[in-house]
């Protein structure tokens, strides 16, 4: 499989522009990229759309998203994963990203793409949550009711996009640590990566990097391991997929 998990999309750069060398690795010279814009929420899918293909252009990718009832079926967005030689997630919302990919039958036809290599996989925030076996560890609101909430599984452990360790003076929540320390503590076979905003990572095969400028965090049970950019190996609590 290959891979690019990205914590976020923007940057004082603009809009992907720091990950615009992954992207062109990632994509290796393939051209064509089926974009699924179904995190989107407070932002319409044609504009989100056109903002993605405007992102990817400079890499000489063309994306198109297979979204509008009238243009495609269910069926058709099926045949469109299956045509990409990428596929394209963004963010937004992560269950109501995940109510869509399950509600057209694009969660197994994803998968068996990108399973067996026929397309290249690059995802950001919510994008990233949803390569996960589960989107237990998205910041988002459950705004819409995704079936469930096992979600792709191409990676064997969850992320936490955005990460961030900040405590804020005379906040009485739970910081992310603890929130993420509450799913630790019922999943302690289950290793969470938070992945600060300006990281990605990249998988091919059984090779996995982190690429930013920050150190990621494991939550591994109890026990907090503080990782630097570089090779990246998963932990064996892992469980398989």
């Amino acid at each position: 499989m290959e891979l690019l998990l990205l914590s976020n999309s923007t940057s004082d750069a603009g809009y992907l522009v720091h990950a615009h060398a992954a992207i062109r690795e990632l994509a290796g010279g393939r051209t064509r990229a089926c974009f699924l814009p179904f995190a989107g929420v407070t932002r319409d899918w044609d504009s989100y759309e056109t903002q993605v293909r405007d992102a990817l252009a400079p890499a000489g990718i063309e994306a198109h998203s297979p979204h509008s009832p009238h243009r495609l079926s269910d069926a058709d967005c099926v045949r469109a994963v299956e045509a990409a030689e990428l596929i394209v997630i963004g963010g937004g919302n992560t269950f109501r990203l995940l109510q869509c990919l399950r509600e057209r039958g694009l969660l197994p036809a994803i998968a068996r793409q990108v399973r067996s290599g026929a397309a290249r996989f690059i995802g950001w925030s919510a994008g990233t949550n949803v390569a996960c076996p589960t989107i237990r560890t998205t910041n988002d609101m459950p705004v819409a009711d995704p079936g469930g909430l096992d979600a792709l599984a191409l990676v064997p452990f969850q992320i936490n996009p955005h990460y961030f360790n900040l405590v804020v003076p005379g906040f009485r929540g739970e910081t992310r640590d603890q929130r993420l320390a509450e799913f630790t503590v019922l999943q302690p076979q289950m290793p969470v990566l938070g992945l600060p905003e300006g990281n990605w990572l990249r998988v091919s095969g059984d090779r996995m990097e982190m690429g930013g400028a920050h150190a990621a965090r494991w939550f591994l049970g109890p026990e907090i391991v503080d990782v630097a950019p570089g090779t990246l190996s998963v932990p064996d609590c892992a469980t398989a997929i």
